[in-house]
């Protein structure tokens, strides 16, 4: 009776296998990543300003306290730099901006409404200077920034 009921499971198993490999070749079944546009010249520009106007269409942004950045004051290993951001403004999107970059946008995070405007992350920072965050809330952009030194290996740079 045991192996009864194995093969009955592996069939079962396998007729589901087959309907969703039928179903994902008949493009019912798509990944919605694989569909998502990837801002490709925002993450290539080369100022910060240039990157929020080919991502935004402006760089105009309003200085806000409520948007908080944690960022270690020195970062000894620029490779991965902990940030995060919170802010209680209804936030559909939150960026990240490093100044020192030589490619400064760094992450773009696209929320939905039941999210909370709470995100942690690691970023790359190829020298000193300014993470900024910008968080975007019903049509206007809110920001605020965090100098964070990047030494190299611990001995300052």
């Amino acid at each position: 009776m045991s192996s009864m009921m194995k093969r009955r499971g592996f069939l079962k198993h396998s007729l589901a296998a087959g309907a969703v490999a039928v179903a994902a070749g008949a493009g019912l079944l798509t990944p919605r990543a694989v569909l998502a546009s990837w801002p490709k010249a925002a993450f290539s520009a080369k100022t910060p300003a240039d990157a929020l106007k080919s991502l935004l269409g402006s760089s105009s942004t309003e200085e806000d306290s409520g948007v908080r950045i944690r960022a270690p004051d020195i970062a000894e290993n620029g490779a991965v730099v902990p940030v995060t951001v919170v802010t209680q403004i209804k936030a559909e999107a939150i960026y990240l901006v490093s100044s020192g970059n030589s490619t400064p946008l760094v992450a773009v995070f696209e929320l939905n409404d039941k999210a909370q405007a709470n995100i942690s992350t690691r970023i790359k920072m190829g020298k000193t200077g300014d993470v900024v965050a910008i968080v975007r809330s019903g049509g206007k952009l809110y920001s605020n920034k965090k100098a964070v030194k990047v030494t190299i290996g611990g001995c300052g740079g």
